[in-house]
């Protein structure tokens, strides 16, 4: 069983269950029913919509599971249990009610370093556009985001990044330090 599973959680639509924070408890529930254990939740944090001023803003959150699950498996199960929760695929980076990224699996690296790595390097206006069609990981823009990493903090500090050596907490400390003021503990 792998138990070094790293997830990112966020949404900022209702859903059936209810608000945001309300669809992220029920959804970390339900990870817990769909053979993936729960090991650490982070705190909830309220975090701003992107572009500023697109729609409300998030609550997002971070969760180190363990499963056995081969990670396209895993993958196949969190996305069944975002469309549990109303989830439509329809814009990419769009207003949502439950997103549930696989952020790491241990040290692996998916589909290859190469790949990964360019990924890492997309302008940000190709990131909009580009969806890739097969699993990278590493998540290969968690870095770059106070929103995964802050959570992340309160779960696996120590996880080190199988490509640049640095651990979550190094991470952290090389964000800007406006994104990370950005996040406010619910």
């Amino acid at each position: 069983m792998n138990k070094n599973i790293l997830l990112a959680l966020g949404g900022n639509l209702p859903s059936r269950i209810g608000d945001p924070k309300e669809t992220l408890a029920a959804a970390l529930a339900r990870l817990n029913e769909a053979g993936i254990a729960l090991l650490a939740v982070s705190r909830f944090y309220e975090t701003p919509c992107f572009p500023a001023g697109a729609g409300p803003d998030y609550v997002n959150a971070a969760a180190k599971v363990a499963s056995d699950l081969a990670p396209r498996d895993l993958l196949h199960r969190l996305h069944e249990i975002e469309a549990e929760f109303g989830r439509k695929r329809d814009t990419r980076w769009g207003m949502r009610t439950l997103d549930i990224d696989l952020i790491a699996m241990g040290d692996l690296v998916l589909p290859d370093d190469a790949t990964q790595r360019s990924w890492q390097r997309l302008p940000l206006e190709e990131q909009v556009r580009a969806t890739p069609e097969q699993l990278i990981l590493p998540h290969p823009r968690l870095q770059d985001r106070a929103f995964v990493i802050g959570p992340l903090m309160d779960v696996a500090p120590l996880w080190k990044h199988p490509l640049t050596g640095q651990t979550v907490t190094e991470i952290h400390a090389q964000l800007p330090k406006q994104d990370l003021a950005a996040l406010k503990s619910l």
